[in-house]
């Protein structure tokens, strides 16, 4: 049995990543690099307005002559709801965008509905072939990897990325910010716009076409990164974020209504967070998520041990969960047991784009002979 060791300055253990270490101290890596962060990527202070005011007054220069200053996408979240808030506040002209793959909860839904009642922001919806994604999503799952939510996250970029290309727009406003992600695990993740990575899995495991999906590859994103220009900006970076003030302010403003933890406002994402992370692959993504509020101050660590102490979710709405994603995915229950019971792997394990261009797979071959 491996010692489960946890860093005594944040929740982060070796339980849930490999990749972590810890230094005399028994402080881990993670926290220790967040920490460094400070003043260099989260400015929660004077500089932080200023480097605010800038980026306000480059949007709206750019927005001069077009429909839209820029555009962002919409989850349901706290992350991206606070800044679609924060954006009708400054008096941006934001195109919103959600995708809709039939596991918004309804709360989430509410909560979307009302954000843009609120805000009059021009709101599009983007809605894959259910068919086609969920036979997507069984064959990830059938992959046993770990980010099931790939392809609803590349599906999202891939639209979003569309219509900047349509409306010549420069600027995505990002949710992604410092004070409750500046800690995010390396172990047991991969990015979502591998298509290669994509098409290798449904190569193998998928049971549908998926030519009525649209990606976008890596290579694809940079090139329009190019051409465009386009920034990813992260304002929440540029002000005190706190996630009880946020949503009390959301509250005010449309009656957001909490929907729990961090990612579970959507089916999903709940049960990759909840359910599959810790049965498969032993990760208990609270660790981050609470890390990521003590290096920001928001949280002690006493308060986050007490809330790793209380059980990862509702047995009777996970149950729930699983029930609607059977459904969506026409698997049986002994399908479902047979999935979670078998062999996982690494995205890495599947054909990769930096194999299929670079030949990284050969030099991997080389390497373990040497070793």
């Amino acid at each position: 049995m491996k010692e489960i060791v946890r860093c005594k300055r944040c929740v982060m253990d070796n339980g849930s990543d490999d990749t972590i270490s810890f230094d005399a101290n028994g402080y881990c890596n993670y926290c220790t690099e967040a920490l460094s962060k400070f003043g260099k990527v989260y400015f929660p202070n004077e500089e932080g307005n200023r480097r605010l005011g800038t980026m306000l007054a480059e949007l709206k220069e750019h927005g001069k002559e077009k429909k839209y200053d820029c555009i962002m996408g919409l989850s349901g979240g706290l992350d991206s709801s606070y800044l679609a808030y924060l954006g009708y506040k400054w008096g941006l002209r934001i195109l919103a965008v959600h995708i809709d793959d039939g596991y918004d909860t309804e709360i989430s839904k509410s909560n979307l509905e009302n954000l843009i009642q609120a805000t009059h922001f021009d709101y599009k919806v983007i809605t894959p072939d259910a068919e086609q994604f969920n036979a997507l999503t069984l064959a990830y799952m059938k992959a046993g990897v770990p980010n099931l939510a790939i392809p609803q996250d590349n599906v999202l970029f891939a639209f979003l990325y569309k219509n900047m290309k349509k409306y010549s727009l420069k600027y995505f406003l990002s949710g992604g910010n410092f004070a409750l992600e500046c800690i995010l695990q390396h172990g047991n993740t991969y990015k979502a716009t591998d298509v290669i990575n994509i098409k290798s899995i449904h190569k193998k495991y998928g049971t549908k076409p998926i030519d009525k999906l649209e990606f976008l590859s890596t290579l694809e994103r940079k090139k329009d990164e190019y051409i465009l220009g386009i920034k990813t900006l992260r304002p929440l970076n540029y002000i005190d974020y706190n996630r009880d003030r946020a949503f009390r302010e959301l509250k005010r403003f449309c009656d957001f209504a909490y929907y729990g933890r961090k990612h579970l406002e959507n089916i999903l994402t709940a049960f990759v967070q909840c359910y599959w992370f810790p049965k498969k692959f032993g990760v208990d993504k609270r660790t981050s998520h609470l890390s990521s509020m003590i290096v920001s101050g928001q949280m002690t660590r006493a308060q986050a041990m007490r809330e790793l102490d209380e059980p990862l979710y509702d047995e009777m709405l996970m149950s729930k969960y699983i029930r609607l994603i059977k459904i969506n995915l026409h698997i049986s229950d002994q399908q479902f047991d047979e999935i979670m019971s078998s062999p996982t792997h690494q995205h890495t394990d599947y054909q990769t784009e930096d194999e299929k261009y670079f030949g990284f797979s050969a030099m991997k071959k080389i390497y373990k002979i040497l070793k």
